[in-house]
């Protein structure tokens, strides 16, 4: 079993956005990414989509474009992102999605072999631009990473977190989330939401014995990013671009 991920698919099925506004690389975006989706990966695999899925504003409007990612081969689990202002109710959400679909909210799934866990994430401190509002966002979403760690634990599984926001600051300083990731045993972490200029100066790499993986579309060239690899014997076998 072979697991992908690739995030910020900022789909619009219902309301077609056009997406070269940002930039030529984006036009016709989902076809690059569905043909090589069903090119690499096949119906045992997992991919990951850490957020930022669609544009729609309702779950109505959603379903247009989670059933898009459902006829996608492989079993897919997936997080909010900032931009998801459709997720509402997750127990609605669940309700309409495509068999082999995962959305995580305070929780974990296991696939046998490895356990994914995650959450949303937040701005981190920094000394830039940083509010109280932002502080009460940021302690919430720690609260929800380890409610989805502590679940992805007791599988006794690898676990692979998925967090929508960079998991620390520009200075890549240690944050509540990192420590996280380090207590309960992490071996890899996917995260988006960079575009354009940001991700060159992206962290990509290992940091404290936990492996972080940008996987925005653009990143990631529109086609899904090996993450890891799990043979018979359950032994992961790390991925690569």
């Amino acid at each position: 079993m072979k697991v992908y991920a690739v995030s910020d698919l900022h789909l619009s099925g219902a309301a077609p956005k056009a997406m070269d506004i940002f930039g030529a690389h984006w036009k016709n975006h989902f076809d690059k990414i569905s043909e090589a989706w069903r090119q690499m990966v096949a119906p045992e695999d997992v991919v990951l989509i850490a957020g930022d899925i669609s544009w729609a504003m309702n779950l109505h409007d959603a379903a247009v474009d989670l059933a898009a990612i459902g006829a996608l081969p492989g079993r897919k689990v997936l997080i909010k992102g900032n931009h998801d202002y459709w997720w509402s109710s997750i127990s609605r959400i669940r309700g309409m999605l495509s068999c082999g679909m995962h959305v995580l909210q305070n929780d974990a799934v296991d696939f046998g072999c490895v356990t994914i866990a995650g959450t949303r994430g937040w701005l981190c401190p920094n000394e830039v631009s940083y509010s109280p509002e932002d502080e009460k966002i940021y302690r919430r979403e720690l609260i929800r990473m380890e409610m989805s760690l502590a679940q992805a634990e007791k599988s006794g599984h690898p676990i692979i977190a998925m967090i929508h926001y960079p998991p620390f600051n520009e200075t890549r300083s240690p944050s509540g989330f990192t420590e996280l990731f380090q207590r309960f045993g992490v071996r890899q972490v996917v995260y988006g939401h960079l575009h354009g200029p940001s991700i060159k100066s992206a962290f990509d790499g290992e940091l404290e014995g936990v492996r972080y993986a940008l996987t925005s579309c653009d990143a990631v060239q529109f086609k899904p990013r090996l993450i890891a690899s799990f043979a018979a014997e359950e032994t992961p076998v790390p991925g690569a671009k």
